[in-house]
């Protein structure tokens, strides 16, 4: 017979007014006592089961709901299985009610609760309905207490949202205690400025910074881990890519690195996943995040805020190299700050042209999807406001680099429109849609070849109207889906109306 963790059988339960919590019938079926004493002894036991549960396995990575109309077995509702936690579905509707009403009466002070059992209360109510404030907020007042550790609550919010993988509340709580941990962190930052500036710099101090620096790059990854496993669990997640967002602008602000590496791990992802409007929108948003970034100024570019660095996993800038010419020698400022921006516009053009490239690539090989096009809309609509800004501060400044960006030129224009219409044809190594889709990681520029760039050899063929329309025309002509002719046509009427008709 199975023990509950008391050591006496579970059918042989005693309190004070009825003999025993569940009888056998002369089937050996389990029949559950109705009476409020009962249920009270019976939630109790699962909610001691779980905590129990979380002490023998601390690795749990998932939690669900076991199909059961009734309790059929003498054993406890609780199953653990290798890192799975299960709760056999006759016991929630008595679990769910009874820890939900124990957290009110407590916030209505009208029922005492120590600290252990708000946490054990909290845990298990949280696991089943993570959509309920009040537990969150009990949980926030432990947190500052010092009860809970913000690790312990994020690993609770990973948990409930293997179950519930859209819970706004849950995300919502996470963005809380992550600006705890950023706020932590910033404290610890400004006291070794201080200490910096008092001539009382420690190694201690050095090393407890370091190892902040590290929590903060660990936390990040799991974040981005938590992020893409609920995406997956759910199709189009606003809630999970929202909270993506505001992570990479909290933990990662000003670091080219991380965005960039985001974007590259991405491409894997939204070839896919071609229908998901949330994570093409999230693609967008790292894109915009970069170009932004690589048209600033030199200097702005390649300093940051205290803040921002301490805050951030360790940057990896792409303007570094521009203090030396490609032949090792020192240059000027002016000679360096020409090639700074130079480069950065190559790596624009770049990820420009990658971008359209995974665009036709995915239009291409899954016709009929609306996401694609949509998609392919606003990368173009933001490489023509980039181009735009770009040629009136070169105007401005009575610089010649626009020359690259000139769709008239008819160099560019020829390589752009063979390439989108996918003839085959490549530019610079690069592959285009008429062959087998590639979704490996695409490279940066090497700034090595700074002087070949500056010569125009790697530069890529820009986005342009005689591009997309010469795509739009390959398109119609092997169409065979009907979606697919339907969305290529609204682009095109997309073109003609925002972009302006074929010159």
């Amino acid at each position: 017979m199975c023990l509950w963790p008391s050591g006496l059988p579970y059918c042989w339960v005693f309190f004070t007014r009825k003999k025993f919590l569940v009888r056998v019938t002369s089937h050996g079926v389990l029949k559950m006592a109705e009476s409020e004493e009962e249920v009270d002894v019976l939630v109790q036991r699962v909610v001691k089961d779980i905590t129990n549960a979380f002490k023998r396995n601390p690795n749990i990575d998932e939690i669900g709901v076991i199909p059961c109309p009734e309790a059929r077995y003498n054993r406890s509702p609780i199953v653990l299985v290798e890192n799975k936690l299960g709760v056999e579905s006759w016991c929630v509707k008595f679990l769910l009610p009874y820890v939900h009403n124990k957290l009110l009466l407590y916030r209505q002070r009208k029922h005492w609760l120590d600290r252990e059992a708000l946490v054990d209360i909290t845990c298990t109510l949280l696991l089943l309905n993570p959509d309920f404030t009040t537990a969150w907020n009990v949980r926030k007042e432990l947190l500052q207490c010092g009860v809970l550790n913000p690790e312990k609550d994020l690993y609770l919010g990973k948990l409930a949202l293997t179950k519930f993988p859209k819970s706004p509340e849950t995300w919502i709580h996470r963005r809380w205690v992550l600006q705890q941990i950023l706020r932590q962190f910033s404290v610890v930052g400004r006291s070794r400025k201080q200490q910096q500036q008092q001539g009382e710099a420690e190694q201690a101090d050095g090393e407890r910074s370091q190892q902040l620096s590290d929590h903060l790059a660990r936390t990040l990854h799991q974040e981005m881990k938590v992020c893409s496993d609920a995406a997956c669990r759910y199709p189009s997640n606003y809630n999970a890519w929202s909270h993506r967002i505001w992570v990479v602008q909290h933990m990662a602000k000003g670091n080219f690195k991380v965005f960039h590496d985001e974007l590259s791990s991405m491409r894997l992802w939204v070839s896919m996943h071609v229908s998901d409007h949330s994570g093409f929108h999230y693609r967008q948003f790292l894109l915009k995040e970069l170009i932004t970034e690589l048209s600033q100024t030199p200097a702005s570019t390649t300093t940051c805020s205290p803040q921002h660095q301490s805050s951030t996993v360790p940057s990896v800038n792409p303007h570094h190299h521009s203090d030396t010419q490609a032949n090792g020698e020192l240059s000027g400022a002016e000679a360096a700050g020409e090639d700074e921006r130079q480069l950065s516009l190559t790596t624009v053009l770049h990820l420009f042209h990658q971008e359209m490239e995974l665009c036709s690539d995915l239009i291409q090989s899954f016709p009929g999807h609306e996401t694609l096009w949509s998609h392919r809309r606003h990368v173009f609509y933001l490489w023509h406001q980039w181009r735009r800004e770009h040629q009136h501060r070169c105007s401005n400044n009575g610089s010649s680099e626009s020359v690259h960006l000139n769709n008239s030129d008819p160099g560019l224009t020829e390589v752009g429109a063979q390439s989108c219409a996918g003839r085959g044809e490549s530019v610079n190594g690069q592959r285009h849609a008429s062959e087998p889709m590639e979704i490996d990681r695409a490279p940066l520029p090497d700034p090595r070849d700074s002087k070949r760039l500056k010569r125009g050899v790697l530069l890529p063929a820009p986005p342009g109207l005689p591009c997309e329309h010469s795509f739009v025309s390959s398109i119609l002509d092997r169409c065979s889906n009907p979606e697919q002719r339907r969305f290529a046509l609204a682009y095109k009427k997309w073109l003609d109306t925002v972009m302006g008709p074929q010159p």
